[in-house]
């Protein structure tokens, strides 16, 4: 029998719509936090490469913006997982785990290696599509923060996110803008 060949009722059987209001002690940014990445870390990395925007016109409103929009990103767990892969991925790493890697290999960040990239383009596109992966590739490049700080998966983790939610940014900021201008504030 073939994946495909079940009957789709079948997979989830009593699994329930919803997530079960249900109180967890892991929550992302203390998970992050306990491995050296802060709430604040992401926001101050993500500032050094402002810039002003419509909307955004200044650096503490585009903070403010960020910030939401980061906690919008996190409130979902399927990011939350995929952020915790690339914890677990630099804990392996570092301790020679991983494999067809050598801890050597692994601390030299091969260019080779791409895993890491897919994982953080990843990251970015889930949050917001292909323009999360276009300043993905901004943030990575630059390094700006804490990213020139971080292991090989985490600095491409990070930079996801904080490519992911400054697109989100910098699109909310103008639709806000267009929905104020609109309304005659």
């Amino acid at each position: 029998m073939k994946l495909s060949d079940i009957d789709e009722k079948y997979l989830k059987g009593e699994q329930p719509e919803e997530l079960e209001e249900e109180k967890y002690d892991n929550e992302i940014y203390n998970v992050m936090e306990k491995n050296g990445v802060s709430k604040k870390n992401i926001i101050d990395t993500a500032m050094e490469l402002y810039f002003s925007h419509p909307g955004l016109e200044t650096k503490e409103k585009a903070e403010s913006i960020f910030t939401r929009e980061l906690d919008i990103a996190f409130s979902d767990p399927n990011l939350c997982i995929l952020v915790y892969s690339g914890i677990l991925l630099e804990k392996e790493g570092e301790a020679g785990s991983l494999p067809n890697l050598s801890k050597s290999s692994y601390e030299k960040d091969l260019s080779f290696i791409i895993a890491d990239e897919v994982l953080g383009m990843s990251i970015s596109k889930y949050i917001s599509g292909d323009k999360g992966m276009f300043e993905y590739v901004r943030f990575d490049k630059e390094k700006p923060g804490i990213l020139s700080k971080l292991g090989p998966f985490m600095d491409d983790v990070v930079a996801g996110i904080v490519g992911g939610v400054s697109a989100n940014m910098y699109t909310r900021a103008i639709a806000e803008m267009d929905n104020n201008n609109e309304s005659g504030e």
